[in-house]
């Protein structure tokens, strides 16, 4: 075990051999972190909370109380290979939050970037890829395989079907279900999760310019009624727009995926 001298363990903390702490973690009363466990710089794990795996958590971050954070993956298929869970800096994982390590089959990491908030219950699943500042409000799954761009917010009491993509900026109302692709910047709700626009409020909160939005709006338009089959849309837009913004969504439809699109309406 490695311990820096300034960080903080309360005496009934059970902190295994091998585990690293480094200089001004806080760990609570009742907190049990385990031998494959490293803790960066500042990590806060508040009581009753579990680390286990072989699980890294960057600089900053808090763990709170009743959080299960690197456990083995919730899938009959793990034979007890070696997999992580990486977990980038200053991310909030609160109570009763679960973050499964990886499997052989989905590349044996799942990885959550940094300044991520995942609320109470929240869960994210073996092999998940999730970005920056992404936001899982209370209940909220997100399943195996699954990729989830920087900025993403997925509202409470909704599930993300495994292999499913979730591009930059799209924002998911609460209790929906979301089984095919979602593109960047896009707005989903109902329960069975229809992409009814662009999310236009997470898009002026970034400070995109209006000539972006506008033309993301027509882009949006032409995805929803133009002339061919969705990819050639697509593949239309890409060819003809100019705007950064919209080309991350062209290059997002026209990439390889294992599930089918959310179409606009």
């Amino acid at each position: 075990m490695s311990v820096d001298p300034t960080a903080r363990l309360h005496p009934t903390a059970i902190i295994d051999e091998g585990a690293v702490i480094g200089p001004g973690c806080e760990i609570g009363a009742y907190a049990c972190i385990g031998p494959e466990v490293t803790l960066d710089a500042g990590v806060v794990v508040k009581p009753h909370a579990v680390i286990t795996g072989w699980t890294g958590i960057g600089a900053e971050s808090v763990i709170y109380s009743f959080a299960c954070v690197g456990e083995i993956p919730q899938d009959l298929k793990f034979a007890g290979e070696r997999s992580r869970l990486e977990i980038g800096a200053r991310c909030r994982i609160r109570e009763g939050a679960t973050l499964n390590t990886g499997t052989e089959g989905g590349g044996g990491v799942t990885r959550v970037g940094d300044d991520c908030l995942f609320m109470t219950g929240a869960h994210v699943g073996h092999d998940a890829q999730v970005g920056n500042r992404v936001i899982m409000a209370n209940q909220a799954a997100v399943a195996g395989h699954c990729v989830i761009g920087d900025d993403v917010i997925i509202g409470g009491l909704s599930g993300v079907h495994q292999f499913v993509r979730i591009g930059r900026g799209a924002i998911i109302g609460a209790v929906t279900m979301v089984t095919n692709d979602v593109m960047p910047h896009g707005l989903v709700q109902a329960p069975r999760g229809d992409l009814e626009g662009l999310n236009l409020v997470g898009l002026k909160r970034r400070g995109v310019e209006r000539a972006e939005i506008t033309a993301l709006r027509a882009a949006y338009q032409m995805l929803a009624q133009g002339e061919g089959t969705f990819l050639d849309r697509a593949r239309r837009l890409a060819d003809e727009s100019e705007s950064r913004h919209v080309h991350e969504i062209t290059d997002f439809i026209l990439a390889a995926t294992d599930r089918s699109f959310l179409i606009p309406k």
